[in-house]
């Protein structure tokens, strides 16, 4: 990025708090606006379905291979449950953490009942925990569902959790998501882009959405950037891609289609250590450096210092 990035700090971070705000802001985005989220709260969201299995490394059985990759590899942060960095954080203090505020299982298919992801803990209680442990927390994570019969309870509480998390200078990410018996094609393009206007009405510093399905899914992603306003949007990285072509989509994502960066679960962690450092080390590199496709690749192989 060429030009010069200036955070924007919204109005409800209160005056004595903002400083902090700029410096998490800054840091989840190396201060070029642009954020690597290393998203791990799969173990609630998908239990062990992404952790076990043909292709899958030996070592994502173990919820520990999650705080590896995250203290070797080049994030933005690593976004998961407030339990696991409790049990965990004492070893990687040093990792840039977002904490995943709320999370449901998938068992409970949309037909079955509207999806409901509720608070587990409040802003006030990470605000504790990186207090009492100097652990490098930078903002927190909440997925809320337009279209369930239970919205206007998850945007209530996306609200407040947007309102608290700015009064202690955090960042907010929201998972924006369409779902439940009223929308028939989740991936839509225009409701992907209603999800991204409501995080940018709710405050949301950043709002996490599905890609679009189409063949013009790239110019579509143009809408959702742009009903977002000053929310940036960063897409989901989805399940399990080849290397080369994840790196050309996130290229299109960031380069035409004008996103603010990626969240990428398990096309990093089900890889074994070595190499799923070295891809987040790729993803960075083209999301916030600038790298092109061949260099990210390169970073990949191992053929340039990262």
């Amino acid at each position: 990025m060429s030009e010069q990035y200036e955070t924007i700090i919204p109005l409800d971070v209160p005056k004595a708090m903002r400083s902090a705000f700029r410096e998490n802001y800054d840091a989840l985005t190396a201060g070029k606006g642009r954020l690597m989220l290393f998203a791990g709260d799969q173990k609630v969201e998908h239990l062990n379905t992404d952790f076990l299995g043909e292709g899958i490394s030996p070592d994502d059985s173990d919820p520990e291979h999650l705080f590896r990759i995250a203290s070797k590899a080049k994030i933005g942060a690593f976004a998961t449950q407030f339990g696991l960095i409790s049990r965990y954080g004492m070893s990687y203090p040093d990792v840039p953490y977002v904490v995943k505020l709320n999370s449901k299982t998938n068992l409970v298919k949309p037909l079955q009942a509207e999806p409901l992801s509720s608070q587990w803990l409040s802003v006030d209680d990470v605000a504790e925990l990186k207090r009492e442990n100097g652990l490098r927390i930078l903002g927190v994570g909440y997925t809320f569902y337009i279209g369930s019969e239970h919205e206007a309870q998850m945007l209530r509480e996306a609200a407040q959790i947007v309102r608290r998390a700015h009064h202690h200078g955090l960042p907010v990410i929201l998972w924006s998501y369409a779902r439940g018996k009223a929308v028939p094609i989740e991936k839509d393009p225009k409701i992907i882009a209603g999800a991204a206007g409501v995080a940018a009405c709710l405050g949301a510093d950043f709002a996490k959405v599905n890609y679009p399905d189409g063949a013009d899914a790239t110019d579509r992603l143009r809408d959702v950037v742009r009903a977002a306003g000053r929310t940036k949007v960063i897409c989901s990285g989805g399940g399990r891609m080849g290397v080369e072509p994840f790196l050309r989509r996130l290229h299109e994502q960031i380069h035409v289609s004008g996103t603010s960066g990626s969240a990428t679960g398990r096309n990093i962690h089900q890889k074994s250590l070595d190499e799923a450092v070295r891809f987040a080390n790729a993803v960075y590199a083209m999301t916030v450096d600038d790298a092109s496709i061949t260099e990210a690749m390169n970073i990949y192989w191992g053929d340039l210092e990262t």
